[in-house]
């Protein structure tokens, strides 16, 4: 089959990044701020510890999911799965406009909006709830986006490690239907960040074993930031971004072999100008490839592009160049991305723009259908049949085939798209609030939502 991708690195270039980064972690080693993990503080990985790592992880995830109909498989064989934007501290209130900081009840109606949005396959916990305790915000957060979400849901790191993550297995178990049938089939996977460069956190590394050893895919987000975390040239970040996942990788595997694990990386350039990180740089689709090409060369799925197009009102704030940044990431070959409904630079999050950006990926992700490749779709005996200046147009290979290989573009949705515009919100807003009025998530049973607010409160009793 036919798919349309972006290719950055030849397989010369390839093997030398693999090279440099085994180089990387023979002679530099990495730091793993955890006793409970590594004894000492440095670690040197010798070659043939991370290549039998490579070796043993699997090559294919499942994603659960409440709802079946929305389990989702990667490595994926068309366009990337889309997640929403995570993390957000502040959003715009759907009915005022105002800015203002995000809330449980933000999270709920993202991942309701989330659920019912064709187009998002995984609920990233998009909101930061300001108004539950802040040191059990991640079980907070999982526990609320399981509720009010029938898709995959992805949870940002656990603060207090190892503990934080049980309680979250806990809870999802207890969703699942036991830890056995979350280990089949995880409804949720972890965002598990690196400290730029080759650094562990202790909470984050204590917290990422134990969730692979519960089966929990683990999504090693290496977030180098050209010169600043990693070295302003393309080449340097990736290196740094491969090394940062095989050690991630060496450590899920060590502490249980054949544990879930996806290949990421949020990387970008730091704007000069002003410090922060750039997700409209020329060179971010290009790292992106290139992420996404070494995770395909050790066979790995891959978590390493964004989606959605830079903005700080709702709308789209995006030059004609830099839109065409955005939509090289979706060819970049990964099998996830995230995104949907992000503003300024990740930091806030609006209903509308995740209406906006799953409109908007409906149409984009069509570059990305299937086209099958055969002697039956060359039709060299239809171009026969229909001789030399004919019609295709009444053969019946035309009316057997036009249905897949033609797409017409959503008329009433193209200025949705316009650039430096934010005419389409207007719309966005009553789409959002329609969906908000009539969607309708399936409750968990009262027996699961009663153990589930247990395991909670006392999990935050615990913390004091």
């Amino acid at each position: 089959m036919a798919v349309a991708r972006l290719k950055f690195l030849d397989r010369d270039e390839e093997e030398l990044v693999h090279g440099q980064s085994i180089e990387c972690l023979e002679r530099i080693g990495v730091m793993v701020k955890s006793q409970q993990v590594l004894k000492r503080e440095v670690a040197k990985l010798p070659e043939q510890i991370v290549i039998d790592a490579v070796r043993k992880v699997p090559k294919s995830i499942a994603l659960g999911a409440r709802d079946p109909k929305n389990d989702k498989k990667i490595p994926v064989d068309t366009c990337p799965l889309l997640a929403t934007t995570g993390l957000a501290v502040y959003t715009h209130d759907l009915d005022t406009g105002e800015k203002r900081p995000t809330t449980r009840r933000d999270l709920v109606n993202f991942s309701r909006l989330a659920d019912a949005m064709k187009a998002v396959d995984i609920c990233w916990t998009t909101a930061t709830a300001h108004d539950v305790p802040q040191n059990a915000l991640a079980i907070e957060s999982l526990w609320t986006a399981l509720q009010n979400n029938t898709k995959h849901v992805q949870v940002v790191p656990a603060t207090h490690g190892a503990e934080d993550a049980k309680a979250q297995v806990a809870l999802a178990s207890l969703v699942a239907g036991g830890p056995e049938q979350l280990r089949k089939k995880p409804l949720f996977s972890v965002i598990s960040c690196s400290i730029a460069p080759l650094c562990f956190e202790k909470a984050e590394i204590e917290a990422q074993v134990e969730f692979a050893r519960a089966g929990v895919p683990i999504v090693s987000m290496s977030m180098s930031i050209s010169g600043l975390s990693s070295p302003v040239t393309m080449a340097g970040t990736l290196e740094n971004i491969n090394a940062e996942n095989l050690a991630s990788l060496t450590i899920s595997q060590t502490a249980s072999p054949g544990a879930p694990f996806i290949y990421s990386s949020e990387s970008a350039p730091m704007d000069m100008s002003t410090g922060v990180m750039d997700y409209m740089a020329y060179q971010l689709p290009l790292i992106s490839a290139g992420a996404a090409q070494m995770a395909g060369r050790y066979g790995i799925p891959s978590h390493t592009s964004s989606w959605g197009f830079e903005t700080v009102e709702p709308g789209n704030q995006s030059s004609l160049s830099e839109s065409f940044s955005v939509l090289l990431n979706t060819f970049s070959g990964t099998d996830c991305m995230s995104g949907a409904g992000s503003l300024d630079h990740a930091k806030g999050a609006s209903l509308e723009q995740v209406v906006i950006d799953s409109y908007m990926w409906e149409d984009i992700r069509t570059y990305m259908h299937r086209f099958p490749v055969s002697k039956e779709t060359i039709a060299l005996d239809v171009i026969e049949a229909v001789g030399h200046g004919g019609t295709f147009l009444k053969h019946p290979h035309t009316a057997r085939n036009f249905r897949s290989e033609t797409f017409v573009r959503h008329k009433s949705r193209r200025l949705w798209q316009a650039t430096l515009s934010t005419r389409m919100v207007p719309e966005a807003r009553e789409v959002a609030k329609k969906v908000l009025r009539e969607h309708r998530v399936p409750e968990l049973p009262k027996d699961i939502l009663k153990k589930g607010g247990e395991i909670v409160k006392e999990y935050e009793r615990g913390l004091g």
